[in-house]
């Protein structure tokens, strides 16, 4: 089963998510909280874990290795709740090994952010114990979008995840409701989805036929409104 996670950080949408049964969880990042109006990363981040007792991840901003690390444990104790998420390298492509390493040595919960390959799966279960939970997230979307197919990445990240029961291999950067049927189809443990896209999930089922019907009416509506003549 594909659990899906909301990709938010406004309140008052997660307010609202976290009621629907269909979602399992949350991610958020810096981005995301600074277009919610968040002036104070720490304030706002503990107004979300607040809000839910399904898990959420919040991620590091530094750069460096000792910064990632501080910032990753001072994170850690928010809640009980909180994944902390890290990039797979930092701006410099360097691989965060020894971040990944410390915190999970730690028993801090982790969600390895911005991950495309295989290879970058498997380095990073080097890194980890089988105990401490940890989520991949692989950017499907991103990939997609540089023309690469992202598929076979995930079936060989998946291959790779089977002998850690504690880590689940994340879909993100989703671009359709589609993609929440392709990850099912994989056995991806989890899918961050925005809310726009969780609400089209939530209205699978429509038959083919039932949606030409939709489509040719939605034109005729069009084409009156417009008042055209031929």
């Amino acid at each position: 089963m594909t659990k899906i996670f909301c990709d938010i950080a406004d309140l008052n949408s997660i307010k609202k998510f976290n009621r629907k049964r269909i979602v399992k969880g949350f991610t958020t990042n810096p981005s995301l909280m600074r277009k919610a109006g968040a002036k104070d990363y720490k304030s706002y981040s503990k107004k979300i874990l607040k809000l839910t007792s399904k898990p959420v991840s919040c991620e590091v901003f530094a750069d460096d290795e000792k910064s990632m690390i501080n910032q990753g444990k001072k994170i850690s104790e928010w809640g009980k709740n909180v994944y902390v998420k890290v990039p797979v390298t930092n701006s410099k492509g360097k691989f965060m090994g020894a971040v990944i390493n410390e915190l999970n040595r730690n028993k801090i919960k982790l969600n390895i952010t911005a991950v495309y390959k295989a290879d970058q799966t498997k380095k990073i279960l080097k890194k980890i114990n089988k105990n401490t939970k940890v989520i991949i997230s692989i950017f499907a979307g991103r990939a997609g979008d540089a023309g690469k197919d992202p598929i076979p990445e995930f079936k060989k990240s998946l291959r790779a995840v089977k002998k850690f029961k504690n880590v689940d291999i994340l879909w993100a950067s989703v671009r359709e409701p589609y993609n929440y049927t392709q990850a099912k189809q994989l056995g991806c443990h989890i899918i961050t989805v925005p809310p726009s896209i969780i609400e089209k999930i939530e209205k699978f089922g429509k038959s083919l036929n039932k949606l030409t019907l939709e489509t040719v009416k939605t034109f005729l509506i069009d084409s009156k409104k417009s008042n055209f003549k031929i």
